[in-house]
């Protein structure tokens, strides 16, 4: 087999491939063979019919074409490995030549990884919001934690904000009660915002016994997004009562003995979310900054992919599982599909950017993912999706998406080595060092996730779980 290598622009490549025919007899061989099974010719015993018989009957023509499809993707695959390619996708194959016991020539056209040059990203400097917790940020802390242990008495007033209602509700659409629009007992929290609009204003004012109708749309079921006539009857009123904030609050709803020791773990728990912030924070902006730094040409056909995929997974499984339709998420975005598609664009383009870049990060730096990061980063994704780690692990080895996994955990430590080579300056003017997470591995499984939601690595690895679960119900 004879190969050649057409470089049509930086991101495809066109293979010109050889073959002579000695080279094609095992798949011939197996044409027979395999033809030799589904045919019948009487006066011969299945599996037992003549290469010769079978041309007369059938055509060497069908044996030819049988013999050249088991053979293309062998002779494909040693012509890609021959000029060590890097491909991307399914190839364009056309069969250019094919003569009868002397030649097979063929040409593949396919998207490549385009080559990159990682310049010195030492000098790359971002500035990031600075850690600050404030009194008021320990009160309102302190506050929520009171409002989760506050009790409820009924009274004999009519409702008002802050109140807990306990209703009846029937939903009807063009006159018609819907079936999964009727609900007794539903305990509710003036204020909330949980249930529908406009009910807030229905039910306020309202004692026990008390009855409403108002018109809201609906946010999910059979009839999401249609508008409803709601009728309301409130069977109960009930205050809520707040805790006294004193020590005896602290030991009723937490492990300390003072008010102040609450206080002071509600600081030291909001430090700790807004440095987790602060370095996510870092690691975007970084990212951003290399990106800048490099030159990635972006491949067509993989871009035009990457953002049908990104359609197809917010249309058919997120937006599916809130019960909205494109039209109705645009209505409540405000957005225009003009504007949909070009940032759908946009971010297809910077996802593709970052996971070349990253990967040739990987390869120039020699990193390697070991079995403990794999596993943490496993129990990480399998706690996002809602599955037991047994249970993700199992639906990752079935669909084949450990290399996938593997892949996120070394782009996640790509950009961590990134991270620490660069200069980040809070907006004190105050340098912070993001080396010190606990620290690295911490940084590092940080630097995954952001990887993650740049490239749509995450929503891409949800959507085929969801595909499964749903292929597995069909």
């Amino acid at each position: 087999m004879k190969s050649a290598v057409e470089t049509l622009n930086p991101t495809r490549v066109r293979l010109t491939v050889e073959v002579p025919f000695e080279e094609l007899k095992p798949s011939l061989d197996a044409a027979y063979k395999k033809i030799n099974q589904q045919v019948t010719v009487k006066g011969f015993r299945k599996g037992k019919i003549p290469a010769r018989v079978i041309d007369q009957r059938f055509g060497r023509g069908a044996v030819l074409e049988e013999a050249v499809n088991e053979a293309l993707p062998k002779f494909y695959t040693e012509a890609v490995n021959e000029g060590e390619l890097n491909v991307l996708g399914q190839p364009e194959v056309d069969i250019t030549e094919l003569k009868d016991g002397e030649l097979l020539s063929f040409t593949a056209e396919v998207d490549i990884r385009p080559e990159i040059e990682i310049p010195d990203y030492s000098g790359i400097e971002v500035e990031v919001d600075a850690v600050s917790v404030t009194d008021e940020d320990v009160d309102k802390a302190v506050e929520e934690l009171r409002e989760r242990f506050a009790s409820t008495s009924p009274v004999e007033r009519a409702a008002q904000e802050g109140d807990v209602v306990t209703l009846d509700l029937v939903a009807k659409v063009d006159g018609e009660a819907l079936e999964d629009g009727v609900a007794d007992g539903v305990s509710y929290t003036i204020g909330s915002g949980e249930l529908l609009d406009g009910i807030d204003d229905a039910v306020t004012g309202l004692e026990a016994g008390g009855e409403a109708t108002f018109t809201s749309e609906l946010k999910g079921g059979s009839a999401a997004g249609k508008e409803a006539e709601v009728t309301v009857r409130v069977t109960q009123v009930a205050a809520r009562e707040l805790p006294e904030l004193d020590d005896e609050f602290a030991q009723m709803a937490s492990q300390f003995d003072t008010l102040d020791e609450v206080r002071a773990d509600s600081r030291q728990r909001l430090e700790n979310t807004k440095q987790y912030d602060q370095a996510t924070q870092a690691q975007e902006r970084v990212l951003e900054k290399l990106l800048e730094l490099v030159e990635v040409p972006v491949p067509e056909k993989l871009l035009d992919d990457e953002i049908n995929t990104r359609k197809h997974n917010l249309e058919h499984h997120q937006l599916g599982q809130m019960g909205l339709d494109l039209a109705k998420y645009l209505e409540i975005q405000g957005k225009t599909e003009e504007e949909f598609d070009t940032e759908t664009k946009d971010a297809a383009v910077k996802g593709i950017k970052t996971q070349f870049v990253l990967d040739e990060l990987v390869n120039k730096e020699k990193l390697n993912v070991n079995q403990e990061e794999l596993t943490e980063h496993l129990m990480r994704r399998a706690a996002s999706s809602g599955m037991s780690p047994d249970q993700f692990a199992q639906a990752v080895v079935e669909g084949g998406q450990v290399p996938m996994l593997v892949g996120e955990v070394a782009r996640g430590k790509a950009l961590a080595v990134v991270v620490e080579a660069a200069t980040v300056k809070d907006t004190n003017g105050e340098i912070i060092d993001l080396s010190d997470e606990d620290e690295d591995e911490g940084a590092t499984e940080t630097a995954t996730e952001v990887a993650e939601a740049a490239t749509g690595a995450e929503e891409a690895l949800a959507a085929d779980e969801a595909g499964d679960k749903d292929d597995k119900k069909a």
